[in-house]
């Protein structure tokens, strides 16, 4: 039986300016890792043998109706305007209508090189595939809009970064691969016919109920705030939240330096090229504001005058705080049993969150804890944790399900950081146990599972994770 993909591919129809032509390059042994049957069957792809995988999610073989391209974008990066980005290690096979009517991309990451390449070799090391599949799926299972992982292949052969690394291709799932820096490069050079075609395809691919630029990127600023506010709620931080890295379908996209903070800190920064905590995970709100505010510049270039436009534009981009604000609150009454919003639900959260933070409290087992009676065992200080525990149980004493409600909005698993690099030493010489092993539990988050309570344990001093890295 060999592999079928019913390709139906929109952005290749476009006009040649969005995108360039180019195939994968070849690799010498590409083995198959990981192939996801759940998410093939929601893409109608009827899988086929292990090796015929292996060479069509490599690169090698292209598979009936794939129109492979690498497509074409800008960016703010760190805040600095880079006027040409592009897919420098990624091709785009094609798309596909799931069986729940949704248009994904499917896109080979790591798959050599192409005219956005630059200076780099447009391939992937092990590591970083591994992590994207892990964590892109763990994501998936919290219930956080995200790309997923389809296929991951070892490819034989060597990536040279700090030194030689076993190469890798991951097969993502986007619902698309649109980004605010696509409307950016449009507008930098002032190509009108093409920002508006980008516009209106924005439009009918995710926002149909749209009909102006600015009910897109009214549209783009609710679903981003609901974003920014779901990763905030399990302690998630992307690391690198840069315009090029920010979906316009507003889905979490480039699982590179990202991480799950253990103890709790507004503060925390892993990502190593992050040296001024631009992405600190209590600055992610801010940042989404600021990206946004640059698409907003990029769609107002459109209109015949400008100006007209910079208004709305503005009240658009100013309320997002406040929408962000108040998802925020609302995951977080949900953490801790509140269903019924009440004045004071705020400073409730937020005495519990600098609580944690002065006592070098776990973000994850702490709320988890909260259901069973045994949270002040995650405090340095439990009498402080008792005193304010006190307001809590009278806040949520005429709350119905309060219990349910928490084991709901608190996973007791997430993908921390020292089971990743685990797993990605463990893989490297060739054993993939604990990859599989974290890819069944973490499809079940909030589950107890007894079996598998190692998992939960934070890490010991000599397996503190510091610094996470990009892989490029």
């Amino acid at each position: 039986m060999s592999l079928h993909i019913p390709f139906d591919n929109s952005f290749a129809r476009l006009p040649p300016q969005f995108y360039s032509r180019v195939d994968p390059q070849p690799v010498a042994a590409p083995r198959l890792i990981a192939f996801n049957d759940d998410l093939a069957r929601v893409l109608r792809i009827s899988p086929g043998e292990a090796q015929d995988m292996a060479q069509i999610f490599a690169g090698n073989d292209l598979p009936e109706g794939a129109e492979p391209l690498a497509q074409l974008y800008s960016g703010h990066q760190f805040g600095t305007y880079n006027p040409q980005l592009g897919d420098g290690r990624a091709i785009l096979l094609g798309e596909t209508v799931g069986t729940d009517g949704v248009r994904r991309d499917i896109q080979l990451k790591g798959s050599g090189r192409t005219p956005y390449s630059r200076q780099g070799d447009g391939r992937a090391w092990l590591g970083p595939v591994l992590r994207e599949y892990v964590v892109s799926e763990a994501m998936h299972a919290l219930g956080i809009p995200t790309t997923r992982a389809l296929a991951a292949v070892e490819t034989g052969e060597t990536v040279w970064r700090e030194g030689g690394m076993p190469g890798a291709v991951l097969t993502r799932v986007a619902s698309s691969h649109l980004r605010v820096g696509t409307f950016q490069i449009f507008a930098a050079r002032g190509d009108k016919a093409n920002l508006q075609r980008l516009t209106q395809y924005a439009i009918d691919r995710h926002y149909p109920e749209a009909e102006t630029p600015m009910d897109l990127l009214r549209a783009v600023r609710d679903a981003q705030s609901q974003l920014i506010a779901a990763w905030m709620s399990v302690g998630f931080i992307h690391g690198v939240m840069n315009t090029d890295n920010s979906s316009i379908a507003g889905e979490t996209i480039d699982y590179g330096p990202c991480a799950f903070m253990d103890v709790y800190h507004p503060h925390t920064v892993f990502s190593s090229i992050d040296r001024m905590g631009r992405y600190a995970y209590a600055n992610q709100p801010d940042i989404a504001v600021w990206n946004l505010a640059q698409l907003a510049t990029a769609l107002i270039q459109q209109y015949e005058d400008p100006q007209s436009a910079v208004e709305e534009a503005t009240e658009i981009v100013h309320a997002m705080p406040e929408l962000t604000q108040n998802a925020w609150l609302a995951r977080f009454r949900a953490k801790l049993g509140i269903t019924q919003a009440q004045d004071g639900d705020l400073e409730l959260v937020t005495g519990l969150l600098s609580l944690m933070a002065e006592n070098q409290a776990d973000f994850t087992n702490s709320f988890r804890a909260l259901t069973n009676g045994t949270a002040r065992d995650q405090f340095t200080d439990p009498a402080a944790f008792d005193n304010w525990a006190e307001g809590w149980t009278a806040r949520v004493q005429a709350e119905p399900d309060v219990e349910m409600v928490m084991m709901r909005a608190n996973p007791a698993f997430i993908p921390r950081n020292h089971r990743i690099e685990q797993m990605i030493e463990a893989a490297v010489k060739g054993d993939y146990t604990l990859f599989q092993r974290l890819n069944a539990v973490l499809a079940r988050p909030f589950e107890d599972q007894p079996d598998h309570e190692d998992l939960t344990r934070v890490p010991l001093p000599d397996e503190i994770v510091q610094a996470t890295f990009c892989g490029t």
